[in-house]
């Protein structure tokens, strides 16, 4: 990797999302002295049946806030409501007002193949973000920004026409993502019936498998995004032919 130092940004619709989908490369960035922040457009208040939402609103962000300090990264959670976050121009706005704020290089969010409405919003509003405060003719109060990369995580609730382009190997901080992750009560099976820990481990070792490594995390580049122009094949890293 290059010297420069990099900001790395995952953009979720609740809290947990970024966390699992895209925390172990979290972890990796920071350890390696670069910059992430994880922004969640909801807490995500709404999923657990024992309490209010207002209740688990304030443990959900207390679980971000502790969740992220592990990971080494910074955290925003935006004030959409878990299951009404609006496609509007109001909310791309303000993604273009986040993104030329905190001047992220990278940013990962959901694909949109999703069987949550939440998911699909939420790609939108970053795309159309992320576009907007690239343009400098859109006039906000900041000046405009361009990311370098945007890529999307793989979440299995996003799985429609999912298809991954590159593997990032995060076997060298596995366990410290683990960490950061079973300060959620989602993630220690304490809310919700499917378990993520448990789904989310057997991918991240199935990913690492198909790569040679312990773990990794894939990650699916816009489809306009994979036209590459190459002036040779690259043999240092040989295609697979069995």
């Amino acid at each position: 990797m290059s010297e420069e130092k990099l900001h790395l940004c995952v953009i979720g619709a609740h809290i947990g999302d970024a966390e699992i989908t895209a925390g172990g490369v979290v972890c990796k960035y920071t350890a390696a002295g670069h910059k992430a922040t994880l922004v969640h457009l909801t807490p995500g208040e709404k999923g657990n049946p024992r309490l209010s939402s207002e209740v688990y609103r304030k443990q959900k962000i207390k679980e971000a806030e502790e969740s992220a300090k592990i990971m080494g990264a910074e955290v925003r959670v935006l004030e959409y409501k878990d299951g009404e976050l609006p496609n509007t121009e109001e909310a791309k706005l303000r993604i273009c007002d986040l993104v030329r704020e905190i001047k992220p290089d990278i940013v990962i969010t959901h694909w949109k193949g999703s069987f949550h409405k939440d998911h699909i919003n939420c790609y939108h509003l970053t795309m159309e973000g992320v576009f907007y405060a690239a343009l400098p003719g859109i006039e906000r109060p900041l000046p405009a920004h361009s990311i370098k990369l945007l890529y999307f995580a793989e979440n299995w609730e996003d799985p429609f026409d999912y298809q991954p382009d590159v593997w990032v190997d995060i076997s060298s901080v596995y366990e410290q993502w683990l960490e950061a992750l079973r300060v959620h009560a989602l993630f220690r099976g304490e809310v919700a019936s499917f378990d993520y820990l448990r789904y989310y481990q057997g991918l991240v070792n199935m990913r690492g498998a198909e790569v040679g490594v312990n773990q990794a995390q894939t990650f699916m580049l816009p489809p306009i995004s994979r036209k590459n122009l190459i002036d040779w094949f690259p043999v240092d890293k040989p295609v697979l032919i069995f």
